[in-house]
């Protein structure tokens, strides 16, 4: 080495913040200047064979060295590198060389790290993003404290980001911030990181090796924290006997995309920064920054329609420049940006505000990684399946609208719904906003660099997504504890179109059936079954395999529930039933099976006039029975009326009431329609005692409280004129005509028929 190092011994440490823009700059001024042998950077060693795809033209910042253990891929850590980040500017200038430089990690291996991590006792103090210690000293905020700061963050963007390096010599940094972090070790030892003295260890062991080599003509890049004792005089023996004894994982890593938004420490990201997406901005503006970022501001203010014009950019400039000068500060930094763009572009509000930290401070960039990336081959498969789809990975939520009905949309759902059988969740189903056809389907997307992680997981179930998918459903049928799961995995089976696994998982749900007696466990599988039989064929899928086993539960839930609902049950699992009965019903009326509706509609009938019911059954049977056009208003009001006599326990009342008219059967509209079942209850109301009103008053709120506002409105002005006059013998309803008109009922029927298809013949 020459110029700037003259008169220095030994090798040439640069400690760095972890993605700090003004540290990347700084070190590539000092790689230029002294022009090294070889460069050595904290990282895992196991990465050494992937940097050659550093400089792969389809590498695109931020991605991630991802090391997991081979047998294990959940133990995993990451290692985050941004563009702005110095240990991925040193890597890319040792590549960028006209005879490239070697380059090579030098931290504790990751085999050794991830074994550490297997006891939470040797939690260790790696900047991998699995770490996690919540005593650990914070260097930069000593710093800032002692420097007179209350935020670490604007204390580096004045000493470093809006600074810079001398330009006579490009190392006074780093030595000034060596020295102060050579005191602080002085002053508070291992800062919280008793770890950090094994990967010291190892990095020097790494050093001696590559002064065998290359002398002292060799550059280190590692965390400022380090340098202190990377310089200090230890015996290859001392280290070594520090080393000795670690445990080890066999490890397989890889490059794997980030995000701005996994870089910052809210993320739970150890060495984490708060404003990612700013110092993104930093690092590629290489002149008026501040003006640069709130004509971005300004764009993004735009897009939101809100009125941001060049004159509110001037005037913002020229607002966080004064913050700056009036705060004794050399430039205006993010604070004074942020503020300036609240006052001016955001007319004081923090609304938008938010908006601009969230997309432009920390930002959703996703970075990219090269085909030639090592990948289990199911992330291989995976890749193909998305390209062929076209389905982009993205790092901000975004909306998925498919319809069944074309080919390419209904192998997007396959995909997505594989992709959750393995615990992939790149995909939530969402509630469709523009249509309720069975045909559409409504998915969030996002994808998060931890999706890489479940990927390798998912490895060990098959080598492509359809195989790994029908594997792990398959061992999930074997494992699963409840009727319940096996139904619902024979529904996602389905949704997923996965015909290889529904045999395992049918044999699986019939043993299951046969052997379970519990009717509100059948009752409770029953529904998933009847809308795979209903809806499989939207998706193609044969669900007939499906019938046999949801007609036989169906047959023996009407032949138990009787007498499981008569079995004193408590309130809270009445309640529970009566849910258990809305399900069943649904799911009948779902079913093509012969008489099995008749015999339902039996059972109803059964619970409906059982006194030995809990009432919000007995009341909600009634209300299903009514609904079909089974039971008539004449009968209904019977049944009301015996719930609701003197006679009967104010609380069971109470509870015919909220499972007959509850607010999501349609019970106020019923009741605002029919004034003599009202009046039952308001004579009901009146009549119950004045302590027992207080144990039914919370019932009644649950039930009349849920009512939408209009039919409330409805209700209390019908309550409060009074029950109406009794019509006349033969007089026709209130509303109605005494005899039919024909050509009013005429007029109906151009509108029917374009509602109704024309009838055969």
């Amino acid at each position: 080495m020459s110029g700037p190092t003259a008169g220095r011994r030994g090798p040439l440490l640069l400690g760095v913040r972890h993605h700090g823009p003004g540290s990347a700059r700084a070190v590539r001024a000092a790689l230029d200047a002294t022009r090294p042998a070889a460069v050595l950077i904290e990282g895992p060693p196991e990465g050494d064979a992937l940097l050659p795809l550093a400089a792969d033209p389809g590498m695109r910042p931020p991605v991630a060295l991802l090391a997991h253990a081979a047998d294990d891929p959940g133990r995993a850590a990451f290692w985050p590198l941004a563009a702005f980040s110095p240990e991925w500017v040193a890597v890319r200038w040792a590549q960028e060389q006209d005879e490239p430089v070697p380059v090579r990690f030098i931290d504790l291996p990751a085999a050794h790290t991830l074994a550490a991590r297997a006891d939470p006792e040797e939690a260790d103090g790696t900047d991998a993003t699995a770490a996690t210690d919540s005593v650990r000293l914070d260097p930069l905020a000593v710093l800032a404290e002692t420097a007179g700061y209350d935020d670490p963050e604007r204390w580096w963007e004045d000493v470093v980001e809006h600074r810079g390096a001398a330009p006579q010599d490009p190392l006074a940094a780093f030595e000034a911030l060596g020295e102060a972090m050579g005191a602080l070790r002085e002053a508070y030892g291992d800062g919280g990181r008793p770890r950090d003295r094994v990967r010291e260890a190892y990095m020097r062991q790494r050093m001696r090796a590559a002064r065998r080599e290359f002398g002292d003509a060799y550059a280190v890049v590692c965390g400022a924290w380090h340098v202190p004792a990377l310089r200090a005089k230890t015996t290859a023996a001392a280290d070594k006997a520090l080393l000795t004894g670690l445990p080890k994982f066999k490890v397989e890593t890889t490059w794997v995309p980030w995000t701005h938004r996994r870089l910052a420490r809210a993320g739970g990201y150890g060495a984490g920064i708060t404003s990612p997406g700013w110092y993104a901005h930093l690092f590629a503006a290489r002149d008026r920054p501040v003006e640069r970022w709130l004509t971005r501001v300004a764009g993004l203010l735009r897009e939101e329609d809100l009125q941001v014009s060049p004159a509110h950019v001037i005037e913002a400039v020229r607002l966080a420049g004064t913050l700056a000068a009036v705060r004794g500060r050399p430039a205006a930094g993010l604070t004074e940006t942020l503020e300036a763009a609240r006052a001016v572009m955001c007319d004081g509000s923090d609304v938008p505000l938010a908006l601009v930290e969230d997309r432009l401070v920390v930002g959703d960039v996703l970075g990219e990684v090269p085909d030639g990336a090592p990948a289990v081959p199911l992330q291989r498969d995976l890749t193909r399946q998305r390209r062929s789809l076209r389905l982009k990975a993205e790092a901000q939520d975004r909306e998925l609208e498919l319809d069944l009905r074309k080919d390419t949309d209904a192998a997007k759902s396959r995909l997505l719904h594989r992709l959750r059988l393995l615990g992939i969740d790149w995909g939530t189903p969402a509630a469709s906003r523009g249509s309720t056809g069975t045909f559409r389907e409504t998915w969030r997307l996002c994808w998060e660099p931890e999706l890489s992680v479940r990927v390798a997981e998912a490895g060990i179930w098959g080598t492509t997504v359809v195989a790994a998918a029908t594997a792990k459903a398959e061992a999930d049928a074997a494992g699963a504890a409840e009727l319940g799961e096996v139904t619902a995995l024979a529904e996602r089976c389905l949704l997923a179109g996965l015909s290889g696994a529904l045999p395992a998982v049918l044999r699986a749900l019939s043993d299951m059936a046969a052997m379970d007696a519990d009717v509100a466990r059948l009752a409770k599988a029953l529904p998933a079954l009847a809308r795979s039989l209903r809806y499989g064929d939207v998706r193609g899928t044969d669900a007939a395999a499906l019938r046999t086993v949801a007609g036989g539960l169906a047959e023996r839930i009407c032949v138990a529930l009787p007498p499981a609902c008569a079995a004193g049950l408590d309130a809270d699992a009445a309640g529970e039933m009566r849910g258990r009965v809305d399900g069943v019903h649904g799911a009948i009326g779902l079913l093509d099976e012969n008489g099995l509706r008749e015999r339902w509609a039996a059972v109803l009938g059964a619970l409906a006039g059982r006194d030995t019911v809990p009432g919000v059954i007995r009341g909600r049977a009634a209300r299903l029975l009514l609904d079909e056009g089974r039971l008539t208003v004449e009968k209904t009001a019977r049944l009301m009326g015996l719930a609701l006599s003197p006679a009967a326990a104010p609380a069971d009342a109470a509870g015919w009431i909220e499972g007959f008219a509850g607010a999501g059967s349609g019970g106020g509209t019923l009741l605002v329609h029919d004034e003599r079942l009202l009046g039952l209850i308001d004579a009901w109301l009146v009549g119950v005692p004045e302590g027992a009103f207080i144990d039914v008053l919370p019932l009644l709120r649950r039930t009349f409280g849920a009512y939408e506002a209009g039919v409330k409105r409805s209700l209390g002005e019908l309550v409060r004129r009074g029950p109406s006059a009794k019509p006349a013998p033969g007089a026709a309803p209130e509303g109605f005509a005494p005899t039919l008109d024909p050509v009013r009922a005429d007029a109906v029927l151009p509108v029917l028929a374009l509602l109704l298809p024309a009838a055969p013949g």
